[in-house]
């Protein structure tokens, strides 16, 4: 039997556990755990996504996130229905949540995983190196723990029943547990990770300054802007906009690299992007020859030029 974690906050569903849930529901039975009371209204959809059972925990330590209390909620609740395997999606609380259910069990962790094949001994594929290679690995242990690589599987109904929704009350100490006390806004709305349409810049751009073309033709489409290392290196942007491996990870419907190279740490960030369009000089740049749409030539004269012919098609 799979126990699948569904992530969330405060209620609000990381869609990204439903591309979980198409990989856990391929493997057996799926049962899955929603942490804390505020995420009880998400049982419903769950069934259509393959889910036979829905554990709802509740406990005052599970009123917010925290990874101690979720990981040891998730452990009690594997061992009282008997899971073969745990499994989550590989965001930084999937990750996190499944880490820390391993240092309790002293157990593997297979983080990243695209396609597992059950058997005596579970065979499974996991990305590696910023995505640059794909591992086989054997995963022998009592409770297989699992995270999916984000963007790996696409979200799909299965059309099952609704889900039979079952309370759990785990046994939960608040001794050395983390938790949250506050909270701050960085950004509301659209942000780089939901972002339909991303517009990102490189070393192409030149300057800080040089961004506003990006964050004009960001506005027209209703997208955000983001950057690559190098940009966010030469303090043009800040962090939080940076696409790549270490920073944030993007599948918007449309990705605009405006003078970015395309180098592996780069694309791994982006690499899920449904279409790719590169304007940038160097037609030999790796992300030119990997974009489904390449404009060569100066990004300065062509970023204005769609911008004003948006314009005169808009009226």
């Amino acid at each position: 039997m799979i126990l699948a974690i569904v992530e969330h906050d405060r209620g609000t569903l990381n869609e990204l556990t439903l591309q979980a849930l198409a990989v856990a529901r391929d493997l057996g039975d799926v049962e899955a755990v929603i942490l804390g009371s505020a995420g009880a209204g998400l049982a419903e959809e769950l069934g259509a996504h393959g889910v036979s059972k829905v554990h709802v925990a509740d406990h005052e330590l599970l009123a917010d996130y925290g990874p101690d209390a979720w990981a040891e909620t998730t452990r009690q609740l594997a061992d009282a229905i008997g899971a073969e395997v745990v499994l989550a999606i590989g965001s930084d609380r999937g990750n996190e949540v499944m880490a820390h259910i391993a240092a309790r069990l002293d157990a593997p962790m297979v983080a990243n995983v695209i396609s597992v094949t059950p058997g005596e001994d579970w065979g499974v594929v996991r990305v590696r190196w910023g995505g640059s290679l794909h591992e086989e690995a054997l995963v022998v242990a009592p409770l297989k723990l699992l995270t999916v690589a984000p963007h790996a599987l696409a979200a799909s109904e299965v059309g099952g029943p609704q889900a039979e929704v079952v309370p759990f009350m785990p046994s939960l100490s608040d001794e050395g547990v983390t938790r949250v006390i506050d909270r701050a806004t960085l950004a509301e709305g659209i942000t780089l990770a939901t972002a339909p349409i991303v517009v990102s810049g490189g070393r192409g751009v030149g300057s800080a300054e040089n961004f506003s073309i990006l964050e004009e033709l960001a506005d027209q489409f209703g997208g955000v802007v983001g950057c690559s290392r190098v940009a966010t290196n030469n303090g043009w942007r800040p962090h939080s906009d940076q696409v790549g491996q270490t920073g944030t990870r993007v599948a918007p419907d449309l990705y605009i690299a405006c003078g970015i190279s395309g180098a592996i740490q780069h694309w791994v960030g982006m690499m899920a992007s449904k279409k790719v369009m590169a304007i940038n000089t160097d037609a030999e740049a790796p992300m030119v020859t990997k974009a489904d749409y390449a404009l060569v030539g100066n990004l300065h004269e062509i970023v204005p030029a769609i911008i004003e012919e948006i314009r005169n098609r808009r009226g």
